[in-house]
């Protein structure tokens, strides 16, 4: 201990760099895209964060066609039908969440990206074109449609 008076400084704390988060549409390829740094300042991850994107909405419309759950319950007993729904339906859920969260990157590519992965996957699912049309509505939704019978 220094009997002189004079105390010693501790080091002086890290400085932090501060970020700045938009917080309204913009247009640019420097963003963050759910996670810190991704894809960064770099053109090709931010082309393959916007492809990413694209497939997570084409994924969750895929997640809604109906008759691929229809299916999949009829080929299985009572109780593995509905695990199976259930963590297909979990499955939904948390691409929908990743989707919302990329959206708060309030990127218009990302924006838009998703936009079009959405009516693709629709197109491709629920419109028919893969398939025999619209899917017919499952037992339990004629149940609690209130326009139905």
């Amino acid at each position: 201990m220094d009997m002189g008076g004079s105390m010693a400084m501790p080091p002086p704390a890290p400085v932090k760099k501060a970020r700045y988060m938009h917080m309204t549409f913009f247009w640019g390829k420097n963003t963050e895209v759910l996670f810190t740094l991704w894809p960064g300042t770099r053109g090709g991850m931010y082309a393959l964060a916007i492809l990413f994107m694209f497939a997570l909405a084409v994924l969750l419309e895929f997640r809604g066609y109906r008759v691929l759950e229809a299916r999949l319950a009829r080929r299985r007993a009572p109780r593995a039908a509905a695990a199976l729904r259930t963590a297909v339906h979990a499955v939904r859920v948390g691409v929908a969440y990743l989707i919302m969260l990329a959206l708060m990157s309030f990127n218009g590519g990302v924006f838009l990206a998703i936009v079009a992965g959405h009516a693709a996957g629709f197109l491709a699912f629920r419109a028919g074109l893969c398939g025999g049309g619209p899917a017919p509505p499952l037992e339990e939704d004629r149940k609690n449609d209130p326009v139905c019978c």
